[in-house]
């Protein structure tokens, strides 16, 4: 594999990236966190820009790259303190399978509105019984003559209340064996029979949580995205990228906390020098920002294999990313937050939440043990443990 550098375009779009997410900053997104309301405005002028579409195909309203494009604008906004938590979900997972699976009118019906943030899809996969474990998933999709009935529960389902759909994982019985096997479904949440209930969270962020109740909800025979018996090739076409914007999202939110500490720790004078000066400041700094950068490499990686068509290879890098990302991410916070003392929990500087936020890297959209066990099983060859 050639060396991961980023290309003139790549660094072309961080440098406008950046640019947008300092227009707003931490601040925006507290203040939105504060009124109980999304990031509309920010959401709005990245699609505007072309940013939450980048790694769409252009026939369709997108940019024509890929998912190594849409991390950049992720870890960008998140490094300015303003991540956009549904960049993971509705372009990078919704519109990535939408772009390889979906039919022509699925694709010219939600892909332009993905693109240019118009129209918004969260991802349902999680239920209360199937966490870490989604071939327990219990949401059925039985035949009523052309159409389809769909039931069941999902929990923890992001941004529910401002999506026109949720692309739900259901199974559905094979007439062969009897089994159930995965499919995905588009769910308009204006549908007969969907039923959100909002979780309360103790994490603060500008995306809502949802627990969503799927009773015989009738769906058109073409809200089917793919082939009926392609399911887990199409699932893990939108998981990949999901572990991959996690990273990003990681990554962008550990640099903007060591930002904060490193800028506190060049000013704050203690005695006769800047506490930075002291290698007890400075060394962990440099240790967090090397993890960082590490953690984007295998990231960029990942990014790369999947681009290129390799989803095997992408499904190893992209659970090595996403926890190096979410390990990296957690330590930055930390010792950010250790490094302002007690101006570290306060309102002013802005870091205290991000100790929250910071756990979601490690434990969603898989936990870091289940990762552990993947490398184990799949990538040393040990014997599964469960």
């Amino acid at each position: 594999m050639t060396a991961v550098i980023e290309s003139g375009e790549h660094k072309a779009l961080r440098a406008a990236v950046a640019a947008l997410g300092k227009r707003y900053g931490r601040d925006y997104l507290t203040r939105t966190v504060a009124e109980g309301k999304p990031p509309a405005e920010l959401w709005s002028e990245a699609g505007r820009l072309g940013y939450l579409g980048v790694n769409l195909p252009e026939e369709y309203g997108g940019g024509g790259g890929g998912i190594a494009d849409l991390s950049i604008v992720l870890e960008e906004l998140g490094a300015a303190g303003s991540p956009l938590l549904m960049l993971v979900v509705s372009p990078a997972i919704c519109g990535t399978v939408i772009a390889r699976f979906g039919t022509e009118e699925q694709k010219r019906r939600w892909l332009p509105g993905i693109a240019d943030g118009s129209r918004l899809m969260a991802f349902g996969i999680t239920e209360p019984d199937a966490g870490s474990n989604s071939h327990r998933i219990t949401t059925t999709a039985r035949r009523d003559g052309t159409d389809w009935l769909l039931t069941g529960r999902k929990v923890f389902i992001s941004g529910v209340d401002i999506a026109d759909a949720v692309l739900i994982v259901g199974r559905t019985a094979d007439a062969r064996t009897g089994s159930l096997k995965p499919c995905l479904f588009i769910v308009p949440t204006d549908a007969e029979g969907f039923h959100k209930r909002p979780i309360d969270m103790e994490l603060s962020a500008a995306e809502k949580q949802f627990e969503l109740v799927l009773d015989d909800v009738r769906l058109p025979a073409d809200a089917l995205v793919g082939d009926e018996d392609a399911g887990l090739l199409q699932l893990f076409a939108g998981l990949n990228p999901e572990r991959i914007m996690t990273a990003a999202f990681a990554i962008g939110m550990g640099r903007h906390a060591l930002a904060k500490a490193v800028g506190y720790a060049r000013d704050r004078t203690v005695w006769k020098s800047p506490i930075g000066a002291h290698q007890a400041v400075a060394h962990p700094l440099a240790q967090a920002h090397i993890e960082l950068e590490l953690a984007r490499l295998m990231m960029q990686k990942a990014a790369r294999l999947y681009d290129c068509g390799d989803d095997a290879g992408a499904g190893e890098a992209a659970n090595m990313a996403k926890y190096a990302a979410g390990e990296a991410c957690v330590k930055a916070v930390d010792q950010a937050v250790h490094t302002l003392g007690g101006n570290g929990l306060t309102r002013e500087f802005g870091l205290a939440s991000l100790i929250t936020a910071a756990r979601v890297a490690r434990i969603a959209p898989v936990s870091r043990e289940m990762i552990l066990n993947y490398v184990s099983h799949q990538t040393l060859g040990l014997p599964k443990s469960y």
